[in-house]
Formats: C-alpha cells, structure tokens, sequence
C-alpha cells in the first residue's frame, strides 16, 4: 500500500508543477482538469500512509470544491432541480447518524464531570460567538458574508471534535458529553446570540432559527437514539454505512454551498479564509488556555480546546438556507468546515505524540 502512496506522491507533484506552470501562462481550460486531479492523487496517496490517512479526506473536499470552482453549472441544477434542495435532507441524514453513536452514558457525564462540562459550555458559547462578532467587524466583508462568520461561532460543537478527541488521546467521554449537551442547546442558544451579534447585519428571526435547527438537528438526533436504544447492534450494516454516508453528504453539501456563492468567493475568498482560520485558532487558543486556568487537567483541557475550536458548520450551512441566504451566510461554514479537519487533525497528532 506504501508503495502506491509513493508513486501517488510523485504523480501528484508532477501533476502539481503542471498546474502550477498552466496557471503561468493563462491556460485556465486545462488548469481546471490539472488542479482536480492533483487533488484526488494526492487524497489517495495520503489514505496509504497511517499518518497522513485522517487527511485523505480532507484534500478529497478539496478536490470537490475546486471542480464547483471551475464548473459551477454542474453543481447548482440537474435540468429544472435545483441541487440545493439536497442540503437539508442530507443534514438530517448526517444528525440521524450522530444520533446512532450516541447514547444516554453521553448525557450522564454531566453529573460525573459537572465542573468540565460547565467550563466547556460556557467556553463554546462565548468565545466563538464573540470572536466571530469580533472578526467580522474587522474584516470588513460584506454585512451577509460577515454574518456568516458569526453563525459558524454560534453553531454548537460537532462529531470531528470528538474524532479529534479521541485521537489526541483526551478525555473522549467529556466530549461526547460537551457535543451532545451543547447540541440540545442549540435551539435555544444559537438564534440568541445570532439576533445578540449578527441581527444588524442580516435580520434574524428567532423563531424562525429555533424551528428550523428543531427541524435539521434535534428530530433526527432524537430518531438516531431511539432507533440505537432499540435495535442496537442489529443493522451492522448500517454501522459501518453512515460514517461513509455521512462524509459524502458533507462533501456534496460543500459542493453545491461553493458552486452556489463561487462569485462571491472568488473576490473575496482570501480574506474569508484568513478570517476563519483566525477564528479556528483562537477558539482553539482560548478553549485550552481557559480551560488550564480555571483548573482542568491535560486532556479535559485538550477536548475543551476541539470542542470550541471545531463547530458544527453543517448545521450553519442548513441555518443558512433556510434563510434564504445559502450563497452569502454559507460561505463561512463551507470554509470553515474542510480548514477546522486539517488544523484539528494535525492538533490532534501533535497531542498524540506529546503525552
């Protein structure tokens, strides 16, 4: 398997250098078809070393989005549907999923590890949201893009978090608990501090956002749980499905996010990207220096840090076109989600090999 990473690692740079030197010269037409296969031979490559395998994925979202980049019309539209139709019903796949993984022990570390989940709440629900507030003003992007920046922190934690946990070696039950308590306030929470922070750039209507993460998140989580209390262990098929299921629905859902706000993206898609890596990072910072200070130890800080660094962005995606608002509000999430899986895997391997 090794060997074929190699070979794939030589394909993808010379296929790189080819691009590079395409873009050079202004051949856009073979440039599209170079920066999409660079991309996938490099995804593959990656999945035959162990290290770099948590990867493959990623560079694989990359690949999606450069071709929504370069051939926008495929993905907005097949005849008179419209592609955008998907988003919602893949989300609720996706939460359905996240129910199937959990259980009722998620909840109970609440009493076990009350001061951790406090911290980690209070953590998730104040430093995203203002940072968010905070570098969307400054950034200076247009009033509905911004706003998206500030979904993107409002939005409550997701499973890669957890993912992220559990290879760092952190406190996995503390986690899972922080993932699944911050979910359930998410009806509540989120369109609170979006109408707080974000209501004078876009109006935000509460009720609105209430019904609408009610409708994508909390139904099918409820579903996934009941259909893991009672027919556990009986569909190992579906097991082992829904994790594939659900990194296709969160690949296709960053697709159509891209095709549908290309424009906006290409003229200020470098500014986006500066702005939510900033805000990764700082929830990152943030989440595991505060959580040091107000006493937790090594690996509870260490998943209070993924917790508020890594959020829920599909749920912002869902958020964000049920308003209406999928190729502006968007943006942030769909930028957000493939950059949080790159610094948070390579955190967690850091972690990893520092005890």
């Amino acid at each position: 398997m090794k060997n074929i990473g190699k070979w794939a690692l030589r394909l993808g740079f010379l296929i790189g250098l080819i691009a590079v030197l395409l873009w050079s010269v202004d051949q856009y037409d073979y440039l599209a078809p170079a920066v999409i296969v660079f991309f996938m031979v490099l995804a593959l490559a990656f999945n035959a070393f162990e290290k770099l395998k948590g990867f493959s994925f990623t560079i694989s979202i990359f690949a999606a989005v450069a071709a929504s980049l370069f051939y926008p019309q495929f993905f907005l539209e097949i005849g008179s549907f419209k592609l955008t139709r998907l988003i919602v019903p893949m989300l609720i796949i996706i939460m359905f999923g996240m129910g199937t993984s959990m259980g009722i022990k998620d909840f109970v570390g609440v009493v076990k590890m009350p001061k951790g989940v406090l911290i980690g709440l209070i953590a998730q629900f104040s430093i995203m949201p203002f940072i968010g507030f905070g570098l969307a003003k400054l950034s200076g992007l247009p009033p509905e893009i911004a706003a998206g920046i500030i979904l993107v922190g409002c939005s409550p934690g997701g499973l890669a978090s957890n993912v992220m946990a559990y290879i760092s070696g952190a406190n996995l039950a503390l986690s899972l608990t922080l993932t699944a308590v911050s979910t359930l306030l998410s009806p509540l929470l989120t369109p609170f501090f979006m109408q707080l922070l974000a209501n004078e750039l876009v109006p935000i209507d509460f009720l609105a956002m209430f019904w609408s993460i009610i409708k994508i998140v909390i139904l099918p989580i409820l579903a996934g749980l009941l259909f893991n209390h009672f027919a556990h262990g009986r569909f190992k098929w579906l097991d082992k499905a829904m994790p594939i299921v659900s990194m296709a629905a969160i690949a296709i859902i960053i697709t159509i996010i891209t095709a549908s706000g290309r424009d906006s993206l290409l003229s200020i898609g470098f500014v986006l990207i500066v702005v939510v890596i900033a805000h990764n990072f700082s929830g990152y910072l943030l989440g595991y220096y505060g959580s040091k200070l107000l006493g937790l130890d090594e690996k509870s800080s260490r998943t209070v840090a993924f917790e508020v660094g890594m959020q829920n962005s599909g749920l912002a995606s869902g958020i964000a076109l049920e308003m209406g608002r999928l190729a502006t509000m968007g943006l942030a999430p769909a930028v957000f989600g493939p950059l949080m899986n790159i610094s948070g895997s390579s955190l967690a391997t850091v972690w990893k090999r520092k005890k």
